[in-house]
This record gives structure tokens, C-alpha cells and sequence, in this order.
């Protein structure tokens, strides 16, 4: 794993790629003091980071995914079909009241396990914590409410 993350860091410093959500969430848990956190979480600020940051706090965002982890086989993590970066839009599939209202149950939770299987293994623990509504260790709501005051309709 520390090779895939040395050869990624080098690859993205080379074409100038941003951050996948965890690697945001890591850095900002790894800070000190709340201004840092916020600055880091501002500075890597992408819709995907929003997406997660807002589907955990946002009382508004109900999940229609069943609570606790699904059965599914995470990816390499070096080696992933895709990423949160582009999949985050499917998350429209999986919020009560939008599109996957109308899907059968267990397409939507099938379309939920893909997904979790096609993003870093990492990313796909936040996934699984955001449907749970389990806050994210080391960024707190408040952290959220200073870097983003709009992100959350409902905190």
C-alpha cells in the first residue's frame, strides 16, 4: 500500500491532479487546530468533499440504503475502476425523495454496492459512514459549518 501511495503522489504531482476525499478527510484529521482543518478542507474543497461532508451532517439527507456495511469487496486501492470524484453524483440514487425512490429496492442497493466496489477502499468507508450518519472523527460539524456556512441546510 505504501508504494501505490508514493507512485500516486508522484503521478498527481506530475499532472497536477486534486486530492480523493479521504486523502482531504486524513490531512484535515491529522491537523492540530480547527483554523488548520478548515484552511485544508477549503483549500482541497471539491463537490465530492461536499457531497460526503453534507450527506453525514445534513439532517435534511436521508439515505435509503440500509444501515451498517453491505456486502461488498473492496477494491485494490491502487487499482480502482473509478473514483468518488465522479461517482459522487450517484448519490442522487440513494437519498429519499430523489431519483432512486423510483427504483426496486435491490437495484438500488446492488447500484450502492457497485459503487463502493469501484471507488478506493478508503472512500468507501466514508461512503458507508456518511449513509450511517456516523460523524467523521476529527472533523467535527462545526469544523464543516466554518469552511462551508451554506454546505448544510438542516445541521
Amino acid at each position: 500500500q505504501k508504494d501505490a501511495d508514493y507512485y500516486l503522489n508522484v503521478y498527481r504531482s506530475l499532472y497536477k491532479m486534486v486530492k480523493l476525499v479521504h486523502e482531504v478527510i486524513s490531512a484535515a484529521r491529522e491537523a492540530k487546530a480547527n483554523p488548520e482543518k478548515i484552511k485544508i478542507l477549503q483549500r482541497d474543497n471539491t463537490a465530492a468533499l461536499r457531497d460526503i461532508l453534507r450527506g453525514t451532517y445534513d439532517k435534511l439527507v436521508v439515505w435509503n440504503v440500509p444501515k451498517g456495511e453491505p456486502p461488498h469487496k473492496p477494491s485494490d486501492g491502487y487499482n480502482d475502476a473509478s473514483n468518488l470524484l465522479k461517482l459522487n453524483k450517484q448519490f442522487k440514487y440513494f437519498v429519499k425523495g430523489l431519483e432512486g425512490d423510483q427504483l426496486p429496492k435491490a437495484k438500488r442497493e446492488m447500484l450502492f454496492i457497485k459503487l463502493l466496489e469501484s471507488i478506493h477502499p478508503e472512500d468507501a468507508k466514508l461512503v458507508i459512514q456518511m449513509t450511517n450518519k456516523k460523524p467523521i472523527t476529527g472533523v467535527p460539524k462545526s469544523v464543516v459549518l466554518e469552511a462551508f456556512p451554506k454546505l448544510l441546510v438542516k445541521p
